[in-house]
């Protein structure tokens, strides 16, 4: 293949150790192996692009549309290919194939055409159009599933905080943090189902499609309460977050059947874990914070 081109986003490190040498080797070399295994003409990658994967159109050996996506393995995305298959299009976009190789996870996607973010509706409409995606995603995996429970996800998280939040100044103090991070760790356990979750659903993660008006691309699989699973979208819809926080978690509760008490539960406790690095978070956290 000749020159590579990076979405931009990708060329941050946020954090990640040895990035430049996985943009520089890794990825390349797991594209070029991609390409081949699957016959593949590449396009130069969608801009601005995702902070943890390499995605652009393909077209395979029989001329269809799809999408590549070189994913840098990390623990949230460890288990997309699993999720992608548990849902078979329902709701999601079709999984044509996926392959681990040295450093990297690739996988073949159907491609959404035309391919609109959600995000470019207003945000009313994206809440019925989330809420619908996600009551219809919420299925009961198979007996012998491969998925981590959402608590797993979720002490690592407080555990990330924690540490991040001995060195870091704060907003909050210290007994909505305690109050914060002990929830995001315990609420999981007393979930009332456990269901097949997306855990990033968002508008930017909606597209706009031929075989279905939308269809969700880059879940991070999980298993465990629905509740948690309304969150990333209200943490995106900023404005109205800030300005009646009770409200957007009412609305989205309604929207899903979910419990709104729990809902703002799980806000809370997201907020606090949040807030070191999303310092707008802890007013909300304050304004919803248990009494």
């Amino acid at each position: 293949m000749g020159r590579l081109v990076l979405p931009r986003n990708l060329t941050d490190p946020a954090g990640r150790e040895d990035w430049a040498q996985w943009l520089a080797t890794t990825l390349p070399r797991a594209i070029g192996q991609a390409g081949e295994l699957w016959s593949l003409t590449l396009s130069d990658p969608f801009q601005p692009g995702g902070h943890t994967a390499w995605v652009a159109p393909a077209r395979d050996g029989a001329g269809d549309e799809l999408v590549l996506k070189v994913v840098w393995p990390h623990p949230e995305a460890a288990h997309e290919p699993d999720g992608l298959r548990a849902w078979a299009g329902n709701g999601a976009v079709v999984l044509r194939a996926a392959q681990a190789f040295d450093g990297a996870v690739a996988l073949l996607l159907e491609r959404c055409v035309p391919g609109a973010p959600l995000a470019a509706r207003p945000e009313p409409e994206q809440d019925r159009v989330i809420a619908d995606l996600l009551r219809r995603m919420w299925i009961t995996p198979a007996e012998r599933h491969l998925f981590q429970p959402l608590r797993v996800m979720c002490a690592d998280w407080a555990d990330r905080f924690e540490r991040s939040e001995a060195t870091s100044a704060t907003r909050l103090d210290p007994g909505l943090i305690r109050a914060g991070i002990s929830l995001f760790r315990e609420l999981p356990a007393s979930a009332p189902a456990h269901v097949l979750l997306c855990t990033d659903l968002h508008a930017g993660n909606v597209l706009a499609a031929a075989r279905e008006p939308w269809l969700v691309i880059d879940p991070k699989p999980y298993v465990g309460d629905p509740a948690y699973d309304v969150l990333q979208h209200m943490l995106n819809c900023d404005q109205r977050l800030a300005a009646d926080p009770h409200g957007l978690a009412r609305r989205m509760a309604h929207l899903t059947g979910l419990d709104p008490a729990r809902v703002l539960l799980w806000l809370f406790a997201r907020c606090v874990q949040e807030s070191v690095g999303w310092p707008e978070l802890a007013e909300v956290a304050r304004r919803v914070a248990p009494s």
